[in-house]
Order: structure tokens, then C-alpha cells, then sequence
């Protein structure tokens, strides 16, 4: 499922496509995805104008000049694309296999020949409208913690989150009420870069193992927006380009390899933690 640095990739790939635009034509190719689309979707969203582009945790937040807020989620492999009458494929890209339109379950035309197209084979992700003004009701958005790469994060406010709970600092960092929009994978990395096993108790990390747990969180999420994300299995950006952040992967999908920690000879395992896998060096991570 995409996380973060994903979602933030297709943010900053749609900006320029979408923002400012008017939406002059709506399809809408089926009733529902994960959810329903809302009702009188096609109607609410013709003729807006996109104000702009926005991100919290995993979701989009497209602001229209009506009031109103698109959300979308892309569970495990929406995706949008951009299509425009003087668009140019960049050679130098590596390419996504092309998305198969029958999964084209929403279509926005927008003015200036700008097409952006949701495709969804399994249906996972969503989409909904809620009134801008009452977004702190929104249920996807209620108890979300503090975005990682932002000012409101810190080892203090980490520390303060994980005070007192039993819960595997690996499963707790999964707790989008600690912080909004980690997944497995940047989870998994994080806690290889700052030394710490994901089966320690949350309660052990307040104190100076947050302050390495809080800057190893920030800069890897900082360094996978960077690289355009993690393409793994269906992700791409809106342009058919791959993310290539898994390249530099220290631990995630790695088992059976020598740890990449100076010093260590350690080789990385994996376990299951809520029917989940994770991957971590038992000699280096304590």
C-alpha cells in the first residue's frame, strides 16, 4: 500500500496538472470502489476550479473552489495519470506497465486538453467529498498524529505518544495516532537506522532512544520522497515513472542478507508482527 512519500509524490506530480484548472467533465465508471463514490459525485465537482493540492498521512486532499474537499485514497493500486494534447513521454524515464483503461473508474477532464484519469484494478483505494470547513469531523482525518517531516514532530512529542504502552515500538510507529503516515516499509527502515529491535516495548523508547527513533523516522521519509517513493508491485508516479527509493533499502525485503551497519555481521530476519512482515538485524537493533 502506498505510504507517505508515495501519496506526496503523486501530490506534487498532479499539482501543476491540476491546480487552477476548471473540472469541465466528469466520468464516473462505476458506483463504488472500496466505498461507494458519494452521492451526485459527477454533479459536485463539475465546473470547480482545483484551488490546490494538499496531503495528511495517506490521503490526497484536492480543495475546489466550491467549498468543498476531494479525498482519495489509493489503497493498493490506485493511481493517477495525466494526459495532455502536447504531452511528450520523457525518454530518459522508466516506465510503469501501462495501466489498462477498463480500470479507468473515474475521469476528470479538465480546461487547456488536461485529462486525469483514477485507475484502480483491485478497487482498494476510494474517494469522497466533505464540506472544506468541517474537515477536523472527517473520520479518515480525526486522531491522525503529527506528519514526520514536519515542524509538530519531535522525540518529545514521540516519546510523549509511546509513554506507558506495552505494544512493539513496530506496531505502535503503524498507529497513525502516533504518527501520520508511516507504513511497513519506511517502519522497518527506520528502526534499522536508529538501532532499535521492533519486538522493544514502547515504553523503553521516551528518552534517548527517541531522539534516534525521531530524526532516523524524518530522514527516512525525507530521503523516499526524494527518490520519488518505493515502486513496489503497482506504484507509480502520475507519469509512468518509478519510484527508486527501494534501492536503497537497509533491511525491508532483505532477509538472508548481511546487514549494511559499519561493524555489524549481522544478517537480516524477518518475523511476523500482526500478520505482518517485518525485517530488522538482531545484532545491531536491541
Amino acid at each position: 500500500m502506498p505510504e507517505l512519500p508515495e501519496v506526496e509524490t503523486v501530490r506534487r506530480g498532479l499539482t501543476p496538472a491540476m491546480q487552477g484548472r476548471r473540472i469541465e467533465r466528469v466520468e464516473q465508471n462505476r458506483p463504488n470502489l472500496r466505498f461507494p463514490f458519494p452521492d451526485r459525485f459527477v454533479e459536485r465537482l463539475q465546473g470547480q476550479v482545483v484551488e490546490r493540492l494538499d496531503r495528511r498521512a495517506k490521503y490526497l486532499l484536492i480543495r475546489l473552489s466550491g467549498g468543498e474537499t476531494l479525498l482519495s485514497h489509493l489503497g493498493m493500486s490506485g493511481r493517477f495519470t495525466i494526459e495532455t494534447g502536447d504531452a511528450i513521454p520523457r525518454p530518459e524515464l522508466i516506465h510503469a506497465s501501462p495501466a489498462n483503461p477498463k480500470h479507468d473508474h473515474a475521469v476528470l477532464y479538465l480546461q487547456g486538453d488536461v485529462v486525469i484519469r483514477y485507475n484502480d484494478p483491485r478497487r482498494f483505494g476510494f474517494m469522497t467529498l466533505f464540506d472544506s470547513e468541517d474537515e477536523d469531523g472527517v473520520s479518515f482525518l480525526a486522531d491522525l498524529g503529527p506528519e514526520p517531516n514536519s515542524n509538530e514532530f519531535s522525540s518529545v512529542v514521540l516519546g510523549a505518544a509511546l509513554r506507558g504502552k506495552k505494544a512493539p515500538i513496530k506496531m505502535a510507529l503503524l498507529d497513525q495516532r502516533v504518527v501520520a503516515g508511516l507504513g511497513n516499509i519506511y517502519v522497518c527502515e527506520a528502526l534499522h537506522r536508529s538501532g532499535i529491535s521492533p519486538r522493544r516495548e514502547s515504553r523503553t523508547i521516551p528518552g534517548t532512544r527517541a531522539e534516534r527513533l525521531a530524526v532516523a523516522v524524518r530522514d527516512v521519509i525525507n530521503e523516499a520522497i526524494e527518490a520519488g517513493g518505493s515502486s513496489l508491485k503497482d506504484f507509480a508516479a502520475t507519469d509512468g515513472a518509478l519510484g527508486y527509493f527501494q534501492h536503497r533499502f537497509r533491511v525491508y525485503g532483505r532477509e538472508g542478507d548481511a546487514c549494511v551497519t559499519e561493524g555489524c555481521d549481522g544478517e537480516i530476519k524477518r518475523i511476523v508482527q500482526s500478520a505482518r512482515s517485518t525485517f530488522y538485524c538482531s545484532k545491531c537493533q536491541r
